[in-house]
């Protein structure tokens, strides 16, 4: 059944002069609710001397405009990676900012986007680290925002980050303060849309240690932490301990030491890392591991071998051990790659410390991220 706009603002009509038992009528009618009775001539008398007004509806009247109200729509925003200046302790820290880009959408409701915070390694900055891990290409796909702080020459000759430092183990000061205040500061910003509660780092060699140890600060701002070629949080206090923790693992008594609180963790680690002795990955899991099984999560153990099958595709045999919870989670991913060097596996070679023959740690650690949020 249709229904005309000439007998909306007829009805419309009808009510504004008062008539509503017309109008009621005109109305039920419309819906098939009440059939027309016989067609009557209004203006018609039988009695030849007297004049008949004809009634307040056939008087003409001008119809109201009716505005509809639209959602805002923003105009399409394009791929972008920036390069920006960040104060923190008197001091300014480069960094570079990818946004992903989208076609317009309802500016009312945008969709909140999450954040990777990504720490080079040593003798990298952001541009190359970016090149590397391709994460940008995968961050376009995914819809994600990607931080790349980068470390001063001044506070490091060769740009590593001070994870070994006892000055840069601790919350809200020195490096880790730094990465944490810029990552809020990213959050902060309305028209990066980055939501709150799915922030994660991750980082190679001095940038994964740096990262277990940003995470293990913070748990309350990153939903999930990814060390590759890295080391433990609390491995060293200083530079000798450091390199004693790079050539055979850290000790005990230095891990013990340690107090933060572990946050779903996935590693990758070569099994030919001559940088970073690859006991350091089975130390970082067996501390995330430590804590989740203290928060009282129940995780069962998977493990999987990618061998011949891998091999045959040019990748390197890796085995993946995977603690997943009952719901279906990954909380923490231990990824042994076989002959894999002291380099981001499955990165690019338009970056440095790639190893393109390993399987690939940007797209496993998303997709290990992504199932988490705070």
């Amino acid at each position: 059944m249709g229904i005309s706009m000439s007998e909306v603002l007829r009805a419309t009509g009808l009510t504004r002069s008062g008539r509503v038992f017309d109008a009621t009528r005109l109305i039920k009618r419309m819906l098939g609710l009440e059939k027309p009775g016989p067609r009557k001539e209004p203006f018609q008398s039988t009695r030849p001397d007297v004049a008949i007004a004809p009634p307040p509806e056939a008087v003409a009247f001008e119809a109201p405009t009716v505005f509809i109200p639209l959602q805002p729509v923003a105009p399409a925003r394009a791929p972008s990676f920036t390069k920006h200046e960040f104060a923190y302790a008197n001091e300014l820290y480069s960094y570079r900012l990818y946004l992903p880009g989208n076609s317009k959408f309802v500016a009312s409701s945008p969709s909140p986007l999450p954040v990777v915070v990504m720490l080079h390694g040593c003798k990298q900055d952001a541009a190359d680290f970016a090149a590397g891990t391709a994460m940008n290409v995968l961050a376009e796909q995914r819809k994600c925002i990607v931080l790349y702080p980068e470390q001063r020459t001044k506070a490091n000759g060769m740009r590593c980050w001070n994870w070994f430092e006892t000055a840069h183990q601790k919350r809200d000061s020195g490096e880790p303060g730094m990465i944490a205040a810029l990552t809020r500061d990213v959050l902060a910003n309305p028209s990066n849309r980055a939501d709150p509660a799915r922030i994660y780092i991750c980082g190679l060699s001095a940038g994964g240690a740096m990262a277990a140890v940003v995470a293990g600060q913070h748990p309350d701002l990153f939903a999930a932490v990814g060390v590759h070629s890295g080391l433990p949080s609390g491995a060293a206090s200083d530079v000798m301990s450091a390199f004693s923790a790079m050539r055979s693992g850290p000790t005990r008594t230095a891990l013990a030491k340690g107090k933060d609180v572990a946050v779903p963790t996935i590693v990758f680690h070569g099994s030919a890392d001559k940088t970073v002795h690859p006991d350091n990955g089975d130390h970082v899991v067996a501390a995330a591991l430590a804590s989740l099984d203290a928060s009282g999560i129940p995780l069962e153990k998977i493990q999987a071998v990618d061998g011949d099958a891998a091999r045959d595709q040019g990748v390197r045999a890796t085995q993946r051990t995977i603690y997943r919870a009952a719901d279906g989670k990954s909380y923490v991913e231990h990824w042994a790659i076989a002959s894999g060097p002291h380099a981001w596996s499955g990165g690019s070679p338009t970056g440095s410390y790639t190893d393109p023959q390993g399987p690939g740690a940007s797209s496993a650690m998303l997709d290990f991220f992504l199932q988490h949020h705070k």
